[in-house]
């Protein structure tokens, strides 16, 4: 293809170097109608960038741009050094400028540098930075951006396939068929965090026996730590109320530790693993050696540890955290442990707050430990006392229903 050469030497107050324009489809048959306008880097603190030039014409049927810096600009220029001439017939002198040649391509656009104009205020700041990183971005900038859109198509796929899959599965099921699963796996979730529990037993203290939640071991270890509980007066006890340095639902038991020597050390202890147990839900990943303080037996931490924490590796190192799994597994045995202190009936909002657990989540538990919830007032003193919670495990045992998120999503449906 044939090509015409054109002098274009810009604002000649500036340090700008000559431009040698070749239009590389065709001779130039006008060259004084043609109109240059030349752009060139802001970034005048970067040495590579600030060299960087971009040339427009406009002809009346077509506009071309040429640059200096893209994958189609003259290799030459680097290669070695041009100079253009500029002779005086009147003085005979010549004037010798540094010159630099341009490629000129057509662009083949309808719309040009106004209505360009026009589009580019309508872009958004993300698809703005794009553009500059297309024009005058580095290497690793234009293939990061390179990467970020066929991340963004790949997506674009995935979620079109997952909404067809999930489409052609409701198709397939039935909606009404998903929903039981749902509930189904939900309840199977629901046990694995569970005491054990003994559908056949005789008894109310039979159907989560105490030495599934204290072994004799762990439950001889706690006699020191919990001596402090057996004699405790009630200035001691209002003491800690207004410290607030237990839950309530043990400050409010200690109130009535029985007479009985043996009953009194037996509550006694439970209440200060019950106030542990609580003290451990709040704890998120683990990091010392003895979380709750070296008063707690050692038999006692190794068991809070071993199942009520799971492992994880971060930032180099294996740490203990409890999910919203476990704190829920917490809760449950929370609850055992408060039926055998309390004859099998709990005010189940009073150990909500302490758990500091949605009141739903908290019914969720109690549903699936198989206790019989009814409304009650709470004891006098406490928060919310006018609509609480009362659970009570008595036997037979009820039947298993549906939580009440899977009721609520069964009735939207």
């Amino acid at each position: 293809m044939a090509a015409a050469t054109w002098c274009y030497r810009g604002d000649p107050e500036e340090e700008q170097p000559a431009l040698l324009v070749t239009f590389s489809n065709g001779q130039l048959q006008r060259p004084d109608a043609v109109r240059f306008s030349l752009y060139r880097s802001s970034d005048v603190a970067n040495a590579r960038k600030k060299r960087r030039r971009i040339l427009v014409s406009e002809t009346e049927r077509l506009s071309y741009v040429g640059n200096n810096f893209s994958s189609g600009a003259m290799k030459c220029n680097s290669l070695c050094r041009y100079f253009l001439g500029v002779l005086n017939k009147d003085s005979g002198q010549m004037e010798v400028f540094n010159a630099e040649i341009f490629n000129m391509q057509p662009l083949l656009s309808d719309n040009l540098i106004p209505d360009d104009t026009r589009d580019y205020q309508n872009k958004s700041y993300r698809e703005k930075v794009d553009l500059c990183i297309e024009a005058f971005g580095t290497s690793k900038q234009k293939r990061a951006l390179n990467s970020r859109r066929m991340n963004a198509v790949g997506n674009d796929i995935l979620n079109t396939a997952v909404t067809k899959a999930a489409a052609d599965v409701i198709d397939a099921k039935g909606v009404t068929a998903l929903i039981q699963d749902v509930a189904q796996d939900d309840e199977q979730n629901m046990s694995i965090f569970l005491p054990p529990c003994h559908e056949d037993a005789d008894k109310p203290e039979n159907v989560y026996k105490f030495e599934d939640i204290l072994s004799p071991a762990e439950y001889e270890a706690l006699q020191s730590p919990a001596a402090a509980f057996i004699n405790i007066t009630s200035e001691e006890i209002a003491k800690k109320t207004e410290e607030k340095s237990h839950c309530s639902f043990v400050l409010e038991e200690l109130k009535f530790l029985p007479a009985d020597e043996k009953n009194r050390d037996r509550k006694a202890r439970c209440l200060w693993f019950l106030d542990i147990l609580i003290k451990f839900s709040f704890l998120k990943i683990i990091k010392k050696k003895h979380p709750l303080g070296p008063e707690c037996p050692h038999i006692i931490s190794r068991k809070l540890m071993k199942n009520f924490t799971s492992l994880t590796y971060n930032n180099g190192s294996v740490q203990n955290l409890i999910s919203a799994s476990l704190k829920t597994k917490i809760a449950a045995y929370v609850i055992a442990l408060a039926l055998h202190i309390k004859n099998f009936q709990i005010d189940l909002t009073i150990l909500q707050n302490d758990l500091k657990l949605h009141e739903s989540r908290m019914m969720d538990i109690a549903r699936a430990m198989r206790l019989k919830v009814s409304k009650a007032k709470g004891m006098p003193g406490l928060e919310n006392d006018q609509n609480h919670k009362l659970g009570t495990l008595s036997l037979p045992l009820p039947v298993q229903k549906a939580s009440g998120s899977q009721r609520k999503r069964r009735k939207i449906n």
